[in-house]
């Protein structure tokens, strides 16, 4: 009776937990029995595992096998364990010692003859790893450099399993991540494309400098789509605690590339108006995948064509609008995934949409409903809303706006001046901010307060909507380069958020 030993990481959502793989090689007849609550990936593991050893020159035990999981009530998802498996075989068969293999995590899938491919969730595995004190972590040669990404560990490559079991027996070496290179700027539509739209580009400013959410309202073909796509360019890159952030969620959705491990820039997801709820917030089989809300961490979701998305898959958003994060309780457990986006917002203003106004055919009625899908306690979660309408044909043949490199200089220095100004309480931008901190500790003068009073009496706004004013009065004020909100930030603010209430 014979004993072995590895060690492997379960990743549950962005969060993991080190999984102890023990095989024991016993009497009875020959087989494999897994027991720790396996799925059924990792259930059919064992004959990939049994294939990959035979097919890498080594012998599998010619008789009853028992491999046993880790903490045993933790659901096992996915085939990461399959090289953690083999070396614990292969350890028990004093295959390969465990001088190495008990101060090293494994990770990957193998193929039957014995090469190690590429998982999801390489990143979040190694953090695991070393937030628990692991000194070293073998990974597929594919995810080597993504997994280089996390500092103060070892890391180290494997192509197959015959090059993995000679390291472990001090007969061979494996591959080291090379210096990490930093990725060109993606190259997007610049902000001077957009001809006219004055208050629109003002408002795009707005959201950019405080990562505001804005709706665009207006008659197709008038600039909204292309307005929402160039926010992406004059908003700063991400910082390096942020870009770690979103690269672990990429990697569990499997949207990394081998030339851009690292997400350096805040991400754009679009999904089609006819997505579905899983597929907005997250969900799946066994364990829940990221959805759209949260593959947009701290970059941008924009939802085209908004007044056509079914009414339960938009009041699903109103969570992860107001926590910052999802959290999709599953069968296997119970997934978090970070999910504080930018949301965009684009809809058409009747359901035949002419190019005037005077000539819609649509009822009153059918107006209504149309943007009537949009709640109220949804809307009010909205900072800015601007009515976009037909420019001259002067501004169309003539004019050019700001490029994006004289936005985004504007930007950058609001963003840093709220940065400065927020640092001692851990938020990093204007739509941070709770509100009790806007109305107590950051309490604007009496005087600029009048509007947004005003504007309560009248029962224009609710006390969410009061606070929201407040941030993107902060915005503004940081644009402007003033060191506090004035009562001409806090009515702008306000008018942006809706006319008629100054």
């Amino acid at each position: 009776m014979a004993l072995g030993r590895a060690w492997s990481v379960a990743v549950s959502g962005v969060d993991g937990q080190v999984v102890e793989i023990e095989a024991d090689i016993g009497r009875g007849l020959p087989g494999v029995t897994m027991v720790g609550l396996p799925d059924t990936a990792l259930q059919e593991s064992r004959d990939r595992v049994r294939a990959a050893v035979s097919n890498s020159g080594a012998a599998w035990p010619d008789s009853k096998v028992v491999l046993a999981l880790s903490p045993a009530t933790l659901p096992k998802v996915g085939s990461v364990y399959d090289v953690g498996l083999a070396c614990a075989v292969l350890n028990a068969a004093d295959v390969v010692p465990l001088d190495l293999l008990e101060k090293t995590i494994l990770l990957g899938e193998l193929a039957l003859d014995g090469r190690l491919r590429p998982i999801r969730g390489v990143l979040p595995a190694v953090v695991t790893a070393m937030n628990h004190g692991w000194r070293r972590v073998v990974v597929p040669t594919a995810t080597m450099i993504e997994a280089a990404l996390v500092e103060g560990i070892e890391i180290y490559g494997a192509d197959t399993l015959a090059d993995l079991v000679r390291w472990l027996q001090g007969d061979g070496a494996l591959e080291r991540p090379g210096e990490r290179r930093a990725p060109p700027r993606v190259v997007r539509g610049d902000l001077s494309e957009v001809v006219g739209q004055y208050e629109a580009r003002r408002a795009l400013e707005v959201a950019a400098a405080g990562a505001h959410h804005i709706m665009l309202t207006g008659p197709p073909g008038i600039g909204k789509t292309m307005l929402a796509q160039r926010l992406p360019g004059i908003l700063p890159v991400l910082t390096e605690k942020h870009a770690l952030e979103v690269t672990a969620i990429h990697s569990v959705a499997g949207t990394l590339t081998a030339d851009r491990p690292l997400v350096t820039e805040p991400p754009f997801i679009a999904p089609h108006h006819t997505a579905s709820v899983s597929s907005l917030i997250g969900g799946g089989t066994g364990m829940a995948k990221p959805g759209a809300v949260s593959r947009a961490h701290r970059g941008i979701l924009f939802l085209d064509e908004v007044a056509e998305m079914g009414t339960k898959t938009l009041e699903a958003l109103r969570t992860p609008l107001e926590d910052g994060e999802v959290r999709i309780a599953r069968r296997d457990g119970v997934a978090r995934y970070p999910a504080r986006f930018q949301l965009i917002l684009a809809a058409n203003p009747c359901p035949c949409a002419p190019a005037r106004d005077a000539d819609c055919v649509c009822a009153p009625t059918a107006r209504r409903r149309y943007l009537g899908r949009l709640s109220g306690p949804l809307l009010d979660r909205v900072d800015l809303r601007i009515r976009m309408e037909s420019v001259a044909t002067s501004a169309l043949m003539d004019e050019t706006g700001e490029s994006t490199d004289e936005v985004r200089a504007r930007v950058a220095n609001a963003r840093d001046a709220a940065r400065e100004r927020w640092a001692d309480y851990g938020w990093s931008t204007n739509a941070e901010v709770p509100g009790p901190a806007l109305r107590q500790k950051f309490r604007l003068a009496p005087t600029a307060l009048r509007p947004v009073e005003r504007a309560l009496r009248k029962g224009a706004i609710t006390a969410r909507g009061a606070d929201r004013a407040l941030r993107v009065a902060w915005s503004l004020a940081d644009l402007a380069g003033a060191t506090s909100p004035s009562e001409v930030h806090v009515a702008t603010a306000l008018q942006f958020r809706d006319r008629g209430l100054v």
